[in-house]
């Protein structure tokens, strides 16, 4: 997906285990690579920026901060910008707002000052956000529960590299027109054409190892494949499944150079080999997150990150930490 700036953060933390939980997902699912639009809505309306009011930024005066989350104006729940400006436009006295917001998991208040425009206008000083749209790959379709996997890595908010609390979304349609390639400390993207009324899904999760929903469209004619576990990856040639041009799905070589079984979401170090990848990308591009990864014809896991100053190296995390998440969601 293109959250650029979410690929230049890598952060560690412990897997836990929950040995007494069976997962049922399928030993064998159907193969993604497809290229997919992806728009998620937030559950609430995300402080992305300020801009001066009358030479004063009156939302930073108010004590807000850039990732912030608005959930009610006037003790009014808001969820989205609409909201927000309907209340907001019923103001006609004081020329002031109370704010709640979350911030780092803790509830606040603070008082704004609206300032009117020459129209009459009030202006709040601050730039928000309540949707996200981006693109990534597919990973996976679970043939008998219809559940999807994509992205391996949470969908973050690009001003603040904050995961998103999703209220709902969708995957939809998306094709490749063109590439932006990878340099040594400058990742590149993907960049596409969205069809945003052919909707492939609806998204109910954003989690640390991916997006996943309900696949409702036609199953599309792809290879079911067998999943591998953990322990059956191994060094070595295996291949990445993406899309870098129109909607055509291929294999492209790779090398398997380093497995760590103790990360979230960078499992699989690999390396591309693949001459036509290279040439065209540069290495791994934002875009290419959720691109399956198999080895012995077995799916092993997904695309996740780039590695920056050496972009022709990317990590991927297991399939089976997708599967187990996305079989929690249809329970």
């Amino acid at each position: 997906m293109n959250f650029k700036k979410k690929l230049l953060t890598f952060s560690l933390f412990l897997l836990a285990l929950f040995p007494s939980i069976v997962f049922a997902y399928s030993d064998k699912i159907i193969l993604g690579g497809e290229n997919i639009g992806i728009k998620v809505n937030s559950k609430n309306v995300m402080v992305v920026g300020f801009y001066k009011v009358e030479d004063k930024y009156v939302g930073e005066d108010a004590g807000l901060q850039i990732g912030d989350l608005i959930t009610k104006i006037n003790e009014e729940q808001v969820s989205s910008i609409d909201e927000m400006v309907s209340i907001i436009n019923q103001v006609k006295e004081n020329g002031s707002i109370d704010i709640t917001f979350q911030r780092n998991g803790k509830e606040m208040t603070t008082t704004l000052e609206l300032i009117k425009d020459s129209n009459g206008v009030y202006k709040t000083g601050l730039y928000v956000k309540d949707q996200i749209n981006g693109i990534g790959t597919l990973t996976y379709i679970d043939p008998n529960t219809k559940i999807f996997g994509a992205l391996g890595h949470e969908i973050a908010e690009k001003s603040t590299l904050q995961k998103v609390e999703i209220k709902d979304g969708v995957i939809f349609k998306s094709d490749v027109v063109g590439i932006q390639p990878s340099e040594n400390g400058t990742p590149g993207s993907k960049e596409a054409r969205f069809y945003s009324d052919e909707v492939y899904g609806t998204i109910q999760a954003n989690e640390e190892s991916g997006i996943f929903g309900t696949y409702s469209d036609t199953l599309p004619n792809s290879n079911v494949i067998e999943v591998a576990g953990p322990d059956d990856v191994k060094l070595g040639s295996a291949q990445i499944r993406t899309v870098i041009s129109d909607n055509t799905v291929k294999n492209y070589d790779i090398e398997i150079i380093n497995i760590n079984q103790t990360n979230t979401t960078k499992n699989i170090l690999f390396k591309i080999t693949d001459s036509e990848l290279l040439e065209k990308t540069g290495g791994v591009v934002a875009g290419m997150s959720g691109s399956p990864i198999i080895q012995d014809n077995k799916i092993v896991g997904a695309v996740t990150h780039v590695v920056v100053n050496d972009p022709e190296k990317g990590y991927g995390i297991f399939i089976t930490t997708m599967l187990e998440e996305g079989e929690k969601k249809g329970d």
